[in-house]
């Protein structure tokens, strides 16, 4: 197939390189010249700018935007849709709020425009792995893309969750869960590092991937990160987060269903981010005001 590729960065330019192994036809476009040029050397056609990019497309055109969720995505949304014709398709492949994708694609829809959000997860491994695909958007579009999805998964690797959102609400789920298991690997890490044994922690992540039924593929790269540094001296604790984890949590709210792992390991990720924490001070001065407890002084 012939698609149109918008956002060249970590993921997306890695995309372009599996799509093009795949024997498909990509012109590519990026904010950044040497990012085009990049994906032009691996065979893709090069655009300059986005208008470039629809002119090369051959009508019905498909055009898959792999740009940061918000802001970034819907102004590239709007501006494709001025450019765009009647019976071609916008592909979400970032990390957009799926409440956000029915309205797109009814404002789409006016325009006899199709749309597809696609939750993609595989990170920068997805180029020799392959990328998991959860896609939503209506079934015969869903249909036509296929070979698309074929190329960019592993085996078995994608599929058709429902109607528009259904994709990025099934990858918003799929991050919380990856909160929980990300913070369950730390806490018993950090366990075994303060243990009184002489643990070795890279064999132990290795060991561990032998048929234990805490493998997993996070548990793989936690052995890999543990090989280059043991200690972890090069990493300073302080973990982002890009907002997937808080909507599982809203969702959770909105629900009323109790989501508590998922809830702390985002709130772990906030005390991560402080260096000096307010309410451990107060803590502090708590205990030395009814207990009379020592404080330490600056």
């Amino acid at each position: 197939m012939q698609i149109g590729f918008v956002g060249l960065g970590r993921m997306g330019g890695n995309m372009v390189r599996r799509l093009l192994q795949g024997g498909h036809q990509i012109v590519a476009y990026d904010r950044s010249p040497e990012a085009i040029k990049a994906a032009e050397q691996s065979g893709a056609v090069a655009a300059s700018t986005v208008e470039e990019l629809v002119a090369k497309l051959a009508p019905p055109r498909s055009v898959w935007v792999m740009v940061p969720a918000g802001k970034p995505t819907a102004e590239m949304v709007t501006q494709l849709a001025s450019l765009l014709a009647s019976g071609d398709t916008i592909i979400d492949g970032g990390n957009s709020h799926y409440k956000e994708d029915a309205l797109r694609a009814a404002e789409l829809k006016q325009k006899n425009l199709h749309y597809l959000d696609v939750g993609t997860s595989g990170g920068i491994w997805g180029l020799k792995v392959g990328y998991c695909l959860m896609i939503g958007g209506e079934q015969d579009v869903y249909a036509r893309h296929e070979p698309i999805f074929c190329t960019l998964a592993p085996e078995n690797g994608y599929g058709y969750m429902g109607n528009h959102g259904a994709g990025h609400y099934v990858k918003m789920i799929h991050n919380g869960i990856e909160y929980g298991l990300m913070q369950a690997y730390a806490e018993g890490f950090e366990l075994l590092h303060q243990s009184d044994f002489q643990l070795d922690l890279p064999a132990i992540a290795g060991l561990w991937m032998q048929g234990s039924v805490v493998r997993s593929w996070l548990l793989e790269l936690a052995a890999s990160a543990l090989q280059k540094d043991p200690q972890l001296v090069r990493i300073e604790g302080y973990v982002e987060d890009s907002g997937e984890g808080r909507w599982t949590i809203l969702d959770a709210i909105e629900k009323d269903v109790p989501a508590p792992i998922i809830t702390q390991s985002l709130f772990t990720r906030f005390r991560s981010r402080q260096h000096e924490s307010f309410a451990d001070k107060l803590l502090a001065a708590l205990r030395n005001e009814f207990g009379g407890h020592a404080v330490k002084s600056k």
